[in-house]
This record gives C-alpha cells, sequence and structure tokens, in this order.
C-alpha cells in the first residue's frame, strides 16, 4: 500500500439507505494494525424515494454534525449526490479504495477485488436477495464509472458462515437444489466478525474463541452460535428473510402458510416477497409498527404491540436454548445490532428462564446499557456491545490493500 496518506470509504448500501465511513490509513500504517484506522467521517442517506431523503453527517476530526436534503429520487440519484457532497468535505480526498458491504456472495469465504467478472456472477444471482443485491451492484457500477481507477472491494456478509458444517447449510428439499447452490448461507457476518475481533481485544482470546452466542437484534435480525472464532450455525438461510422474526420479515415460515396465502390471496411472487419481507414481522403482529421502541411504548395499552415484542423474545430465547445444544453449552452471550445494543427491558426479557445455561444479568449495569450486564459470579458472561460493520468493511480493505 502507498505510505501516501488516503482514506478509505465504507459504503454500506441497502433498500432504502446508503450508510457511509471514512476512515484515515495513517494510524493503522504506523503500526501495521487495521484496527487503528481512524474515522473521519460518518452518514447516511434515508427515505431514499421519498421526498423526504436527507443526508445526515457526523464530522469525527471536527466535532461537528449536520444534515440536509438529498437528491435521492432512487439509490442511483442517492449515490450521484454523496459522491458529490463527499467530494466536497475537507479531509476526505483522496481515497485509496472503497470497501462495499454486498449481502449475499455465495461460496465467497473472504472480501473480493471488483471485477466484471464478480459484477456478472453477482447479477447472475441477483434474485436471490432482490431488497439488496440489486442495489449493491448498482451502487457500485455506479462508483465504477465515476472513478474507473480507483480500487473497489466486495466485503460479503455470508463469507463468515462459508465454513459451516455441511450439516447447518444443508436443506431438507430435493438434492438437485442444493446443487445448483440452494442452502443455507446465513448473513450480517460483517457484524459478527468485528464483535468477534472486539472481544478478542478486550475480553481476550480464550472467550472469542469459546462457545459464543451471538445476537444480532435489529430491523434486520439474525443469530449465530460461534465456536473456536467460527461460525457452526446460523438463524438466517438461503435469504435474509429466514430465521428469528424481524421489523418487518417473517423468519421462518410454514411453508404451508405460504402456499395457502398464495391460494387463498391469489398473490403474485411479487406480491408474495414483499407480503414475508415488508409486511410482516413486528409490523405484521402488531399492525402498528415495525420499531421496538414504539412497541414498548405502547404495549400496555394495545395487545397486538405487547404479542409482538413477546413473540419477538420467546424465538430469540427459543434459538438460544437451541444453539446451546449445537455448541455443547454456551460460555459467552453477546447482544448488539439497535435493538440488542440499546433495549435493556428486552434484554431483560429475553434472558429471564435461561438460568440453567448460567445466564443472569445485573438488572442494574444492563438497565445503564454497560458493556458487560452479566450477573457476578454467572457462568456465562453477557455483553452488549455496539457493531459496526462499516468499520469491519475498512479494517477488510485495509489488510487486502496492505497485502498487494
Amino acid at each position: 500500500m502507498s505510505q501516501e496518506d488516503k482514506n478509505i470509504l465504507a459504503v454500506n448500501g441497502g433498500s432504502s439507505s446508503i450508510k457511509f465511513a471514512v476512515y484515515g490509513t495513517d494510524g493503522a500504517r504506523a503500526g501495521e494494525n487495521a484496527s487503528a484506522l481512524t474515522k473521519k467521517l460518518s452518514g447516511k442517506i434515508d427515505r431514499i424515494g421519498m421526498k423526504e431523503a436527507t443526508l445526515t453527517f457526523t464530522d469525527i476530526l471536527n466535532n461537528g454534525k449536520g444534515s440536509l436534503p438529498a437528491d435521492a429520487a432512487g439509490p442511483e440519484e442517492a449515490a450521484v449526490f454523496l459522491l458529490d457532497w463527499l467530494g466536497r468535505q475537507k479531509d476526505v480526498l483522496p481515497l485509496a479504495a472503497i470497501g462495499h458491504r454486498v449481502v449475499h456472495g455465495m461460496q465467497h469465504r473472504q472480501a473480493m477485488p471488483v471485477d466484471d467478472g464478480l459484477l456478472d456472477e453477482l447479477q447472475s444471482i441477483r434474485d436471490y436477495d432482490p431488497d439488496h443485491l440489486p442495489g449493491e451492484i448498482g451502487l457500485i457500477r455506479l462508483f465504477r464509472r465515476h472513478s474507473p481507477d480507483l480500487p473497489q472491494f466486495a466485503c460479503f456478509d455470508t463469507a463468515f458462515h462459508a465454513g459451516l458444517p455441511r450439516v447447518a447449510k444443508l436443506l431438507p428439499i430435493p438434492r438437485r437444489y442444493d446443487g445448483s447452490g440452494i442452502q443455507r448461507y446465513g448473513f450480517h457476518g460483517l457484524s459478527y466478525a468485528y464483535i468477534l475481533e472486539d472481544l478478542a481485544r478486550v475480553e481476550g482470546a480464550a472467550i472469542a474463541n469459546g462457545r459464543v452466542i451471538i445476537a444480532h437484534l435489529g430491523s434486520g435480525a439474525s443469530m449465530a452460535a460461534v465456536r473456536n472464532g467460527c461460525s457452526v450455525d446460523t438463524t438466517m438461510g438461503f435469504t435474509p428473510t429466514g430465521g428469528i422474526m424481524m421489523g418487518t420479515r417473517t423468519g421462518d415460515l410454514d411453508p404451508g402458510v405460504a402456499w395457502y396465502i398464495l391460494q387463498k390471496e391469489q398473490l403474485t411472487a411479487a406480491g408474495f416477497n414483499d407480503l414475508v419481507n415488508h409486511r410482516s414481522g413486528l409490523l405484521g403482529v402488531s399492525e402498528t409498527s415495525s420499531d421496538m421502541q414504539d412497541l414498548l411504548a405502547r404495549e400496555k395499552e394495545d395487545i397486538r404491540a405487547a404479542e409482538a415484542i413477546a413473540l419477538f423474545c420467546y424465538q430469540v430465547k427459543k434459538t438460544i436454548g437451541a444453539f446451546s445444544a449445537v455448541l455443547g453449552g454456551v460460555d459467552t452471550l453477546v447482544f448488539t445490532g439497535g435493538i440488542g445494543e440499546r433495549a435493556a427491558v428486552i434484554r431483560s426479557r429475553i434472558c429471564g428462564g435461561l438460568e440453567y445455561l448460567g445466564i443472569g444479568l445485573d438488572e442494574q449495569k444492563n438497565k445503564n446499557n454497560e458493556r458487560v450486564i452479566s450477573a457476578p459470579g454467572g457462568r456465562t458472561g453477557v455483553y452488549a456491545i455496539p457493531t459496526d460493520e462499516e468499520q469491519m468493511i475498512a479494517r477488510t480493505v485495509y489488510n487486502l490493500l496492505k497485502d498487494h
């Protein structure tokens, strides 16, 4: 990697938002340690496709924050707006590379440089995840047109789970489908990798390499069972729709329910995809909101909100039990994601009744959203750790540049 002081842009594109962060490499170069990257700027464009689209940002170096209306009628317009805005910000240019979060990476076990071959491969599986992949591919193509000589890297959410045991990957459908790539892939891998690195750095390698259950709970939610630093099972499957219930996604669903709804309501494939990805989960059960804080505020007066919360906590608790069986016990439980990091009452309800696994909370520490929230003397350490997918992207890109 050139010794010139350049930055890395991490891009995390979603269906209606683009998160971004700019990291300086000078501190990392001094110690050749990717964890020493310096975050200079972060932000997001949200409500893409709506009149209220907004860019919000935090200028870390200059201790500033702000927001402004964004010209974001669609993902392409949002990306052009972002690139133009970034080009006018102090301390952003020059860039050494851009790293993109790519949700689905098939069998790739590590991040890859973006080239025509990779883009063609991603294009061929865009129907695996129509809510994420088409937009991510479009963003990458746009950045390539804008800066054709700037290296770009695809950082795959599925890569963390690429080594899943065969029994955890295989789906109980005719074998010919497995041959065409229909199997469990798992997602949120960048988040899980970040959490494990954080555990190793702060708590020590012995804890990170133990029997760890990580609950990434946000609008998208999944869980992973990790042993010796490797994923051995996870809740999401062939697509990010599977697993535990989420803000607007069903999670796992009886195929008979799918067949019945399709027949009864004469839904098209697109209509069914919209139902299970955008109108179900917390929103579908509560009929009011996909936001956990909204539901907690309503639960005493609204049985629908109370039932949505109860179902969410029940499914997470049940999965902790299942994953403890997979791991042969549990040494560490980590909550992360928006709900996992900040909703103390949800963590408390999930952990209630899990004393048989050595899981117990110090309720005051939990209420304060401290890092270590387990009760003193408990067999299982319980943590609430903020994740940072953009930092994981930047670290990955830095290491790839350094090695080449």
